[in-house]
């Protein structure tokens, strides 16, 4: 199973959802490949967002090894899943598509959390939410893993 996260400029939101989905992959031997990127071609090369990274590091988990990339055309066929944190990436996402197969792969991500809405994840580079964020995904990975985990567990 091959799953990309995907944001805006692919420093904020992204970089965590990849972070707490490797984790959890690792939590539960699974053989998924986890990635992220973004929309936006604003911060290409660059590490997570400082905020991003200290979150992450005050749960346990370190993504300074990450640098964010452009989602692309191609991505729809390197990946099994992509998962949007927002309305605005999917239908950026959702432009870039040029078959229904290609849309089928892409979801909102807190659909697959427990609450099953299909809420944004707010940007927290702008309202500076990274707990409320982090929480968020948190969940939504929980429900990708439990979700996927019990018929794909080495694909």
């Amino acid at each position: 199973m091959k799953i990309l996260m995907v944001c805006l400029g692919n420093i904020c939101r992204s970089p965590l959802a990849e972070g707490i989905m490797k984790e959890k992959v690792r939590e539960n031997n699974l053989e998924w490949d986890v990635s992220s990127a973004g929309t936006s071609s604003y911060h290409i090369g660059e590490s997570p967002d400082p905020r991003s990274v200290k979150m992450a590091e005050s749960r346990g988990l370190d993504i300074t090894d990450q640098r964010a990339m452009q989602f692309q055309r191609k991505h729809f066929e390197e990946y099994d899943l992509i998962y949007a944190m927002d309305r605005a990436n999917l239908e950026n996402i959702y432009n870039l598509a040029t078959k229904e197969s290609d849309r089928e792969k892409v979801k909102m991500i807190m659909e697959e959390s427990s609450t099953r809405e299909p809420e944004d994840i707010p940007d927290p580079y702008w309202n500076n939410q990274f707990t409320k964020v982090y929480d968020m995904l948190d969940d939504a990975c929980e429900q990708i893993v439990l979700k996927y985990s019990n018929h794909n567990k080495n694909q």
